[in-house]
């Protein structure tokens, strides 16, 4: 049976084992050490998976649309460029008092590759 992180006591100990590989250097390791590390690290990665999920799905276009800005590391100014509008209207549709109509979806979708279905479900 494979061994498996079931509780954070276990979780905070199996990234306690991390810590001797990481400060050892991965060029430094041998070939038990380097099974080792591959063991605890992927209990570590099938642990964090189910209580840690990354990345966390936007549920709304707001959130959509501010991760993207996050992603292409663009200040509200910068995106309401991009999509052609004023800051306004942009900081009006991010703060719920606009709804997102059917031009500005577009421009969601065209310029920052926000999935249709994504922005026909939220929006």
């Amino acid at each position: 049976m494979t061994p498996k992180i079931n509780t954070e006591l276990e979780y905070d100990a199996a990234l306690a084992a991390l810590e001797p590989f990481l400060k050892k250097g991965i060029s430094n390791l041998d070939a038990d050490d380097l099974v080792a590390l591959d063991t605890v690290s992927m209990l570590i990665h099938d642990y964090e998976k189910v209580h840690y999920p990354m990345p966390i799905k936007p549920q709304t276009i707001t959130e959509m649309i501010e991760r993207k800005m996050y992603e292409l590391k663009l200040r509200q100014r910068d995106l309401a460029k991009l999509l052609g509008v004023t800051e306004n209207r942009l900081s009006e549709i991010l703060n719920g008092k606009r709804k997102v109509n059917m031009d500005f979806a577009k421009r969601l979708h065209l310029r920052l590759n926000i999935d249709a279905d994504f922005i026909l479900r939220t929006a």
